[in-house]
């Protein structure tokens, strides 16, 4: 069976600049499990990988990074340009964390960690000029699609249900400024199957074919 990388791929020279965007990505076949009532394996796979190519390109011109743990996702992010960051068994909080501190190492001073589940970014860089913590709720205000924080800044994630009202405490606990920002495009995410009615036809289909019975 293949493995990734035991260290980060990329031209390290491009990874000195002050700001940086961070994407983590799961194994596109087995993502976004709670809408298999909607559509099959096959599908989701399509949506997450599209979803993903989505999020990295939002984020130019900044230098993106993926955390992931699967060769094929490492692939598909070399391929688009992104430095990988292979950190297999960590978990969603443990691998970005261990993303956030490489890019620290790697001189970056700033980063926008942002889901790879939100099928209408755009322009994340903009979000990197507030100082202190920037939070991006989703729309339920429940979870935490986008953070910006300094890679110095020794903060602790916390994603799952919930995980935008811990991330505003560890803010407030490292005495950081908070900046919450409730833009439609990046608070829109699909974690169940009611969140596709959501999106227009078109959208759907750009995203992913459409499944049987959907018009």
């Amino acid at each position: 069976m293949p493995t990734g990388p035991s260290r980060p791929l990329g031209p390290p020279g491009r990874w000195l600049g002050p700001v940086a965007a961070l994407v983590p990505v799961k194994r596109f076949t087995e993502a976004k499990i709670r809408l298999a009532a909607a559509l099959d394996s096959s599908q989701r796979a399509s949506l997450a990988r599209a979803m993903a190519g989505a999020v990295v390109a939002s984020a130019a011109p900044l230098p993106v990074a993926v955390v992931c743990d699967d060769p094929a996702v490492a692939t598909w992010a070399r391929a688009l340009g992104a430095l990988v960051v292979w950190e297999p068994g960590r978990g969603l909080n443990g691998a970005v964390e261990a993303g956030v501190d490489f890019l620290r190492q790697a001189g970056v001073e700033r980063v926008v960690v942002a889901h790879a589940d939100l099928p209408r970014a755009t322009r994340l860089a903009r979000l990197a000029d507030h100082p202190g913590v920037t939070l991006v709720p989703d729309r339920h205000r429940d979870g935490t699609n986008v953070i910006v924080i300094d890679t110095t800044a020794g903060f602790r994630f916390s994603y799952g249900p919930g995980s935008f009202e811990r991330h505003r405490l560890e803010a407030l606990r490292l005495a950081l400024a908070v900046r919450v920002v409730e833009d439609p495009t990046l608070t829109f995410d699909l974690d169940w199957p009611a969140d596709l009615d959501d999106l227009a036809t078109p959208e759907l289909a750009a995203l992913v074919p459409q499944p049987e019975g959907r018009e």
